[in-house]
């Protein structure tokens, strides 16, 4: 299947698992939606991030936090790209939130940009 945004329909699906109260949630493997949800489970918003399947067909499937949800937005996309320098990074609610940001040193989340002072896009914010 042909999908425009992946990073979208991954977010989208962890929307949808959630609101019907699944336990987990897979989706197709990229490298960096691994990365993503291993940034995610790093910060406490995930419980467990494995891979599984055969290289070419690879899943992930991600395992939530019991009676925690997440809301997850997507900002950036591939008709309209967010672009933010170091200074431009705000805090999401005041500082309670996540935003991920692709910069040249890899996936940061908004207070890991902000002290490394690299900008990046905007991938999606978390809250």
């Amino acid at each position: 299947m042909l999908l425009n945004d992946p990073i979208g329909d991954m977010l989208t699906r962890m929307r949808n698992a959630q609101h019907a109260r699944k336990e987990t949630c897979s989706f197709p493997w990229s490298r960096i939606k691994e990365q993503i949800c291993e940034l995610l489970k790093r910060e406490g918003y995930l419980q467990d991030v494995s891979v599984s399947g055969d290289k070419p067909h690879q899943d992930i499937t991600i395992a939530f936090v019991p009676k925690k949800t997440i809301e997850v937005k997507r900002e950036s996309s591939p008709g309209k790209r967010l672009y933010r320098s170091a200074d431009e990074i705000r805090p999401v609610l005041s500082g309670y939130g996540l935003a991920i940001l692709s910069t040249s040193a890899g996936l940061l989340t908004d207070t890991e940009a902000r002290t490394k002072k690299v900008g990046g896009e905007l991938l999606c914010t978390v809250s």
